[in-house]
């Protein structure tokens, strides 16, 4: 789906321009983006399948929730939205923890420039996983996986994307450190 949002500089910084997302995909414009981690207490990550339709990474297992911040909408709005449209999970504000985030740059085989800020989040699943619900026109599926999936290499070649190790690696470290307090 293309929708507006708002053109960054390379480090981050507003430009004060807007662009669709197909514009911004083919010109290589910076722009933002969310990643939420959904984790469990007893140390399970959710996972969702990228349906078959997307135009990048099809059919791939990925980040709990993720998408694009639409134009002038704040970071943390971003991340409610992209839960409660993918999982069927409404966050509070206080439920979202902010980790970070990384420039990802990345040249696709169909000619998309994914230049993004990536704000990371993790967040808690405090309710029974089956209360969650896969946005049918992004997700073929959802399911829990033991958190060991983000830093087993073997994992990660069958699962994940081997070449996001590290940050798949620095993932699991935050979550196992929220998880030891």
């Amino acid at each position: 789906m293309d929708e507006l949002i708002d053109i960054l500089t390379p480090t981050g910084e507003p430009t004060g321009k807007s662009a669709m997302k197909s514009e911004a995909h083919k010109n290589g414009w910076f722009h933002g983006t969310v990643h939420v981690w959904v984790f469990t207490s007893s140390r399970k990550i959710v996972l969702q399948k990228r349906a078959m339709t997307k135009k990048v990474l099809p059919g791939l297992w990925d980040i709990s929730a993720a998408g694009h911040i639409g134009a002038g909408e704040s970071v943390i709005d971003a991340a409610k939205r992209e839960v409660l449209e993918e999982l069927g999970l409404d966050l509070k504000d206080q439920e979202l923890m902010k980790i970070g985030t990384r420039v990802h740059q990345i040249s696709h085989p169909n000619g998309i420039q994914d230049n993004e800020i990536h704000h990371v989040f993790l967040a808690e699943l405090k309710k029974d996983f089956e209360t969650l619900h896969a946005q049918k026109a992004e997700i073929d599926a959802i399911q829990l996986f033991d958190l060991e999936v983000l830093r087993t290499t073997k994992d990660l070649e069958n699962i994940l994307l081997p070449r996001f190790h590290d940050y798949y690696n620095s993932i699991y470290n935050r979550i196992v450190q929220y998880l030891s307090h």
